[in-house]
Formats: structure tokens, sequence, C-alpha cells
């Protein structure tokens, strides 16, 4: 039952949900600021029972993606199905099932595009990849639109703040040359 003054929250809520269609089953696209919103919205009952509820000392998420942290796999192992059966019935959701990994920390952690390790952390391969071919593409538009100009050095720029937060050398000396032909 929703109470009289939540109406035009819900209401409104509903008008952004309806208003954006990306697939036949509807949804928010990726990258649009409401999908975070919601997403922090929804998730908030599954960070309250992880660490209020499962006491967990290291939990990250970001959006729909977390990881955490333990010293003990046998804890990391049993956490799966709790968490998974949390989801499943509170919140109607499921683990993707390629994405449940334990792994040693000293392996590194592929988390939100990067791989980290205790010491450093470096940029995911598929996300290098995936840079580096914007770029190029985007250096080609370039040539052939010279007022293109503003649109791609906001996406340079952008990442180039990337690899801010990562070893990226010689991905930098790689966009380098791209930019430079």
């Amino acid at each position: 039952m929703i109470r009289k003054q939540d109406a035009k929250a819900v209401e409104l809520v509903k008008n952004i949900i309806g208003s954006i269609k990306t697939s036949e089953e509807g949804g928010i696209p990726l990258g649009n600021l409401t999908s975070q919103l919601f997403s922090n919205i929804y998730l908030d009952n599954l960070d309250q029972f992880i660490k209020r509820k499962l006491r967990v000392k290291y939990y990250i998420r970001y959006n729909d993606d977390f990881m955490i942290l333990d010293t003990d796999r046998r804890i990391l192992e049993g956490l799966v199905p709790t968490i998974s059966s949390f989801l499943k019935e509170k919140l109607k959701l499921e683990l993707h099932p390629r994405k449940v990994t334990i792994r040693n920390w000293n392996q590194g952690v592929d988390f939100l595009g990067y791989v980290i390790f205790p010491y450093h952390t470096i940029l995911r391969t598929k996300t290098k990849q995936r840079i580096l071919r914007k770029i190029k593409r985007n250096h080609r538009q370039l040539k052939i639109d010279p007022l293109y100009q503003k649109s791609f050095n906001q996406s340079l720029r952008s990442y180039l703040g990337i690899l801010h937060h990562c070893r990226g050398n010689n991905i930098r000396n790689c966009i380098a040359a791209i930019v430079a032909k």
C-alpha cells in the first residue's frame, strides 16, 4: 500500500522508468544517472544485510557489482549461498554464475574494469582494448569532421582519467601514438 504522501514520488519514478525503452524488457540504460540512484536505493537492503546481519567487515559495492574480502576462503564460500538466497527471496535478483569468483588477493581481483593487486592496480585487458578501439574510431571521425574536436577531447580526457587510477604508462603511450597519427 502506497502512502498518500509517497504517491507523487512513486508516480515520478514510474514515469522515469516508463519513458526509456532499451529493449523489449524495458529497463534503464547503463550510465543513466537514474540507474545509479535506483541501484543504490534498491540494493541498500543488500548492503544492510551483508554489513549488519552477516557482519562482513570488508564489503565494497558500486551499482550492481560488489566484492567481499576475507582471509578465510571457507568464510567466503559460505557467504555465496547465503547472499544468493537473500537476493532471490528478498530482492528477486540472482548472482551471475560466471561472475562469482573466489580468488587469492595476490592473483588480482577483477573489479570495475581494473585488476586490483595488493600493491598496484592495472586496467583489465578487455577495458584497455575497448578504450583503444574507441579512441581509434573517434580519431578517424575527427579527421573527417574537425567540428568533432571538442567531443574527441572530452572522451580522451575521460579515458586518461581512467588511467589515473592504475598503472597505465604503456596504455598512455599507445594513446599518444594513435593521437599523433
